[in-house]
């Protein structure tokens, strides 16, 4: 562009108003069509502002409702163009066409009026409504006549707008222009030469139309001239200018105006029809013409706050091709339909409690685009709130503050603002704003209380919450947040705060120590409640605590004194008559109160019914007469106690000699301290021997579960195998290693009566130990077999089992197996070869079946006879009980043992008649005869009894 179209042209209006509000006005001028970016002015330097000043009032520009096209640049203090802005579009026809905006700016409230006024520059063509246009001329057609064309129509305006026009060729017509009062151009086309339908039925002509920029810019319309006959008078109206006003928001179809224009000629060229020639498209979509009757009627809305006046160019035009023109002028008049607009520039949420009377809070724009009294309009706010609203400027008011402000009594403030025009009826509108006072830190805490006091028993724990001080504090938030002080002082020339603490934050007052009554009885301090405002406010508060007493000391005697290394005694002469003061028990308790009343009480005493102690006084005295029988050692122990719960006591011992004289007191009682060295002797050996006995119980205790422990392991060891293992011994034969008489592995234990030493009978106990134990408490003797087994598997061990000896005392008769089974004679006499050994099936069936004879056996003896006991464990079961095992002789018995109870019977029978006839025997012989009788033939020793005789020996 030229420098001519970017020169700017400033200008700067400044003028300070009250209420430190500062308005001023600065203009610009910039061409249109800018670029994005583009630099306007430098309004921090038009505006005389810094551009910190810029910054911290936060700059911005406000438009209103109108969109914006200018940004400001706070940074530099430049206006830049925001949006490119094209002037035909903003202001249509309209000049001079300008921007129209505010600059607000913050602490304090300012603000400008700024003026950009947009240049118009060459950027649209010239155009014509159609692009092409037919005339029908009569040959008839005098030289000098006029044919009235179309004008071009260029939405620029001023020297870019429509400048001239050329018409090609020029053989027949030339272009005459002509100037109208509102700066257009009449274009006309003179007939220059008469027409010749005969040479030329058709002539096509081009109009060009050419602007005045730079580059000029043109358009083009070609005109078709079509030659007829005879019609030589235009139309002619009545008037050039027509005036009309209507009504904004009229209804459609409603009549504007009607013009109307005549025609000398006679026939249909006389017939005249109306239409709307060059104009802009807003009037073609907001009025129509009728062709025949030239009436103008509304077919749109018509808006005052749009467009306010219209002009209408109309055409009158013959069948002959002769037109005349016409304007209409219609103006729009404006009723009240548009509210006030309540426009908020700026507004500030909150405000502190302190601020002064007069402080802007709020700046509000109104606008009603309504024109005269409709637009005229009055704004107020609600009553009894210490705001008032003012007017600083045409349709610009403020919100002030007119009274102090006080948060605690209203923290918040809802501003209600009412405006409304004059118009009739009236229109309004309300807007309400909230704003919120900030706290200042304006009151210090208050204590509920104007002083404390507080109990604490004494000996507490350290740490004990003793008891709360509270501070509330009118202002919010930080400034109400309260913290507790304990204040430097001492107690005693101790600092307090080795005896309390006072938490921060609750108020709540801790025991660092533990308190001693007798040490001290009561303190004060002062407790400090600050805020947490700036600078801080702080009030104070004495409490005072009080130590309540403890039963904790226990009487101290005084009189008489206790001492180890000395004997201390109160003489009383044997003649002291009744209620003798032998001496005064003195004893004290730092207590206090009722925890300090004493009580003396006689505990013990050598001769109670010689002494009483007073209840309260502690004065021992006799209560009878002293007599010579009395001991001259009287020991007292007397016991002091308090009132207190629960009480304490301390005892003391008094010694009290009842002697006339010295010598015989020192005699009597050189053995007191060997009593106490005695008595103490004697607790120390009974602790020792209880420490002792509990050790042993202990001890033993572990044994005995270690060894149920243990056998209990071993039995299951047994008790999972498959079979027991039971060692196989040839029937009728006794065993290699014992020496007993019963086959296998039958083992009777002798049992007797207390009285069956009267008996004639003898019992030898059983010697041999080989006996397989089935019982699961015992495991020793399975340990015993293997090793005696290991013995008699080598081959020159004397243990080998051999026949029995020849010698043997009982026959066969006699010894225990089958009931009358003789065997043949080589196996009575040993001589005959072994049996087959029995599987163990048979083994166990025999051995389950012997062990339960023999307890049947057992149960039916009677007192002074043998008992009979198995050891194989209750655990198997007696099924099967083979016939040659049912009977058992028992040696030196005539009892004989059967499963059959008829045989039971008639040998239980025969067994009491036996006992019958053997304690009579027993009551008629004499105990020396008694003690004479043979004892029993002893069995004769094997080898394996021999050896165990020898071990026995050497043992």
């Amino acid at each position: 562009m030229s420098d001519r179209t970017m020169t700017r042209q400033v200008l700067l209006f400044i003028s300070v108003l009250s209420l430190s509000s500062v308005h001023g006005q600065v203009s610009y001028s910039i061409p249109e069509e800018m670029a994005k970016g583009s630099l306007v002015g430098n309004i921090a330097q038009d505006l005389g502002l810094d551009i910190k000043r810029l910054k911290s009032g936060k700059a911005r520009i406000y438009t209103g409702d109108s969109a914006e096209y200018i940004e400001l640049n706070k940074e530099r203090g430049v206006l830049l163009i925001k949006e490119k802005i094209d002037r035909e579009a903003l202001c249509g026809q309209t000049t001079p066409c300008a921007l129209h905006f505010q600059i607000i700016l913050e602490n304090p409230m300012e603000f400008y009026t700024i003026t950009v006024e947009i240049t118009d520059v060459n950027d649209n063509n010239p155009s014509f409504e159609k692009s092409d246009v037919q005339f029908k001329i009569s040959e008839s057609a005098v030289s000098g006549a006029k044919f009235i064309l179309d004008g071009a129509m260029d939405q620029d305006v001023g020297i870019n707008g429509l400048e001239s026009y050329t018409l090609k060729p020029t053989d027949n017509f030339a272009l005459e222009l002509h100037n109208q009062a509102d700066g257009n151009k009449n274009v006309e086309m003179v007939l220059k030469k008469p027409l010749d339908r005969e040479k030329q039925e058709q002539i096509s002509l081009i109009l060009t139309a050419v602007d005045g920029g730079e580059p000029q810019l043109s358009g083009t319309m070609k005109i078709i001239i079509t030659v007829l006959d005879a019609n030589d008078n235009p139309p002619v109206f009545t008037q050039h200018i027509y005036k009309a006003t209507v009504t904004e928001h009229s209804p459609k179809g409603t009549l504007v105006t009607s013009v109307s224009a005549s025609d000398a000629d006679h026939g249909s060229n006389s017939k005249v029809t109306y239409s709307v020639r060059n104009t802009l498209d807003d009037v073609r979509e907001m009025f129509e013409v009728n062709e025949d009757s030239g009436e103008i009627r509304l077919i749109g809305n018509i808006d005052y706050e749009k467009t306010r006046r219209f002009q209408i160019s109309l055409r009158a035009s013959d069948d002959g091709g002769l037109t005349d023109s016409c304007k209409v002028i219609v103006e729009v008049v404006d009723t009240n339909d548009n509210k006030p607009n309540i426009n908020i520039m700026s507004k500030s949420n909150v405000i502190s409690e302190d601020a002064k009377a007069g402080t802007v809070v709020t700046m509000i724009n109104i606008q009603d685009p309504d024109s005269g009294e409709n637009g005229r309009v009055q704004c107020s706010i609600n009553e009894n709130i210490p705001f008032a609203m003012k007017l600083t400027s045409n349709n610009f008011f403020t919100v002030v503050t007119d009274s102090d402000l006080d948060r605690e009594r209203a923290p918040e403030y809802n501003i209600s603002v009412t405006c409304s025009d004059e118009g009739v009826p009236s229109l309004s509108s309300s807007v309400t704003l909230t704003l919120q006072i900030s706290d200042v830190n304006d009151n210090a805490p208050v204590f509920e209380r104007s002083s404390y006091e507080a109990y604490i028993i004494e000996n507490n724990t350290p740490g004990l919450s003793i008891f709360t001080v509270k501070a509330r504090d009118a202002d919010w938030n930080q400034n109400a947040r309260v913290s507790y002080i304990l204040e430097d002082s001492s107690v005693n020339g101790v600092p307090v705060s080795s005896y309390v603490s006072v938490s921060a934050d609750s108020g709540v007052i801790h025991a660092v120590r533990s308190f001693d009554y007798e040490q001290i009885k009561d303190f004060q301090f002062r407790v400090k409640a600050q805020d947490g405002g700036s600078p801080p406010l702080s009030s104070n508060v004495t409490v005072k605590i009080m130590i309540q007493d403890q039963n904790d000391n226990a009487p101290q005697v005084l009189y008489p004194v206790q001492t180890s290394s000395s004997l201390v005694a109160e003489m009383v002469p044997r003649s002291a008559d009744v209620g003798y003061l032998v001496t005064k028990v003195v004893a004290v308790d730092v207590d206090s109160g009722q925890n300090a009343w004493l009580s003396y009480k006689l505990q013990k005493a050598t001769d109670r019914a010689l002494f009483e102690v007073g209840l309260q006084n502690g004065e021992i005295r006799t209560i009878r007469q002293v007599t010579d029988k009395d001991a001259v050692k009287q020991r007292l122990t007397v016991v002091v106690e308090d009132n207190g719960q629960p009480s304490r006591s301390a005892t003391v011992n008094v010694n009290v000699a009842v002697a006339d004289s010295f010598p015989e007191v020192l005699s009597e009682f050189t053995d007191f301290t060997h009593d106490k060295d005695y008595n103490d002797n004697l607790t120390f050996y009974l602790v020792l021997a209880l420490a002792v006995v509990s050790f042993l119980f202990i001890t033993c205790l572990v044994v005995i579960i270690s060894v149920k422990i243990y056998r209990w392991r071993q039995s299951r060891v047994l008790y999972h195998s498959n079979l027991p293992v039971i060692p196989y011994y040839p029937p009728r034969y006794a065993d290699t290693l014992g020496t007993g008489t019963l086959q296998h592995v039958y083992n009777y234990e002798v049992c007797r009566t207390t009285d069956s030493r009267k008996s004639d009978c003898k019992f030898v106990r059983p010697c041999s130990q080989n006996v397989l134990i089935m019982d699961p408490s015992s495991t020793g003797t399975m340990q015993r077999m293997q090793s005696e087994q290991n013995i008699l598997d080598e081959p020159d061990s004397p243990l080998e089992q051999k026949p029995p000896n020849a010698d043997w005392r009982f026959t066969q008769g006699q010894r225990p197996g089958p009931s009358g089974a003789g065997g043949p004679p080589e196996m009575t006499m040993g001589t005959g070869p072994w049996p087959n050994p029995p599987t163990e099936a048979e083994q166990l069936q025999a051995l389950m079946a012997a062990a339960n004879e023999v307890s049947e056996a057992t149960a039916t003896l009677g007192p002074g006879t043998m008992g009979l006991s198995t050891r194989y464990s209750p655990q198997f079961t007696l099924q099967h009980v083979p016939d040659y095992r049912q009977n058992v002789y028992i040696p030196g018995s005539t009892a004989t043992l059967t499963s059959n109870p008829q045989q039971q019977q008639q040998q239980q029978q025969m067994l009491m008649q036996q006992q019958m006839a053997a304690q009579q025997q027993a009551l008629q012989a004499q105990p020396s005869e008694a003690s004479a009788q043979p004892e029993p033939p002893k069995a004769a020793q094997t080898p394996a009894s021999k050896k165990k005789s020898t071990k026995k020996e050497k043992k």
